[in-house]
């Protein structure tokens, strides 16, 4: 069973050489996420630092190059390519802020900067924040769709409707990823609209 498993994943890395992409794209952004910070809190070279964080978006542009080039030279849109948008959606709407994150703590532990804030736990901040995240995860599903729409029109597949997504490799995405956010909906600003709390009360709660 462990055998079969294993030679299906050697022959699916073999045939969609992508995701080898996929995977290295994703293994850069932390390489030059970290490599940034360090260079400008541990080395105290900003420019060296900013230099080094210009890399993880660039890791996307060449990721949506390779995949619309593999389909322009004949190479059919497959689950893969599906993949590849997702993961361009996500990685740009949600990189600027891990950055942002990373960049905090960093600045804390190696900098003297100030401790990161938390995430408020109620009240109308709370529900600014999760209506913000919620935003970002539209984003993502915004610019997954417009990779895909670019990657069927160039080549030259007829665009699916809404409900064919399942049936379609490559779209399937999409429906997943439409899955995922209106869960994170529903979980997010919705539960923390209806149910906002109030920080205060927390506080007296836990003191």
């Amino acid at each position: 069973m462990g055998e079969s498993v294993g030679e299906t994943v050697v022959e699916l890395l073999l045939a969609e050489p992508l995701l080898w992409l996929i995977g290295a794209a994703e293994i850069a952004f932390w390489v030059f996420l970290v490599a940034g910070l360090a260079a400008r809190y541990l080395l105290h070279r900003p420019a060296l630092g900013a230099a080094l964080l210009v890399g993880v978006p660039l890791m996307d542009v060449v990721l949506v190059v390779a995949a619309v080039a593999d389909v322009a030279s004949g190479g059919e849109p497959s689950r893969v390519h599906g993949l590849a948008a997702v993961y361009l959606g996500a990685t740009v709407a949600f990189g600027h802020p891990m950055i942002r994150w990373a960049d905090a703590r960093f600045a804390h532990r190696f900098a003297g900067g100030p401790r990161p804030v938390r995430p408020p736990r109620g009240g109308p901040a709370r529900v600014r924040h999760e209506w913000r995240g919620f935003g970002r995860v539209v984003l993502a599903w915004l610019l997954a769709a417009g990779v895909l729409c670019l990657l069927t029109a160039v080549g030259g597949q007829p665009f699916p409707e809404p409900g064919q997504w399942p049936a379609d490799p490559m779209w399937a995405w999409l429906g997943r990823l439409s899955v995922v956010a209106a869960i994170w909906f529903v979980a997010g600003p919705l539960w923390a609209t209806v149910l906002p709390g109030d920080d205060r009360e927390r506080d007296r709660v836990r003191s």
